[in-house]
């Protein structure tokens, strides 16, 4: 009801065409040959793949200010990231006119399967530098003191258990 109701009277506005979902196969010519990606999200996407895909064909992004965003967009690099509708009316043709090479060489630099591989292959290089640890570390925890609990200055039981460990010999 709301696609019906709210989004597609707007479909025959001008200069909207209504693409719908694409397969992964049109996904590559549609990202490739766009002049930007615009994400207006008003919410915290906490990653943001869509943006990570444009980039990797050198297609800069236009971006609002939520979740991962500022994080994924590197501002004049692969896009713009910004805060109203307003700023980004603004920020469009400096986001067209980036380096669509400079975009990919960024994308390649922090998104890249390659460099997701370099990044574990350094993890587990540091983790084997570490020194051992038995099984019995790894099993279970040190133990903790525990702190004697005192009642009005003496033991839980008064003077009763001190007393106690006195005639056994234990203090």
């Amino acid at each position: 009801a709301y696609f019906r109701e709210t989004i597609a009277p707007l479909l025959s506005d001008p200069g909207v065409e209504f693409i719908g979902e694409i397969d992964e196969r049109s996904k590559t010519e549609f990202l490739g040959e766009a002049q930007a990606l615009l994400f207006p999200i008003d919410w915290p996407e906490p990653f943001g793949l869509v943006m990570i895909e444009a980039m990797a064909f050198g297609t800069p992004v236009l971006a609002f200010r939520q979740g991962s965003v500022s994080e994924i967009i590197d501002q004049g690099v692969t896009g713009a990231v910004v805060d109203t509708m307003e700023e980004a009316v603004r920020m469009l043709p400096q986001v067209l006119a980036l380096d669509r090479h400079a975009v990919r060489r960024r994308f390649e630099q922090r998104f890249s399967s390659a460099r997701m591989a370099t990044d574990y292959v350094a993890i587990y290089r540091s983790l084997l530098k570490r020194p051992p640890i038995s099984e019995r570390e790894m099993t279970m925890p040190p133990p903790r003191p525990v702190p004697e609990k005192r009642l009005n200055g003496q033991g839980l039981h008064g003077d009763r258990v001190r007393r106690a460990a006195e005639t056994r010999g234990l203090l």
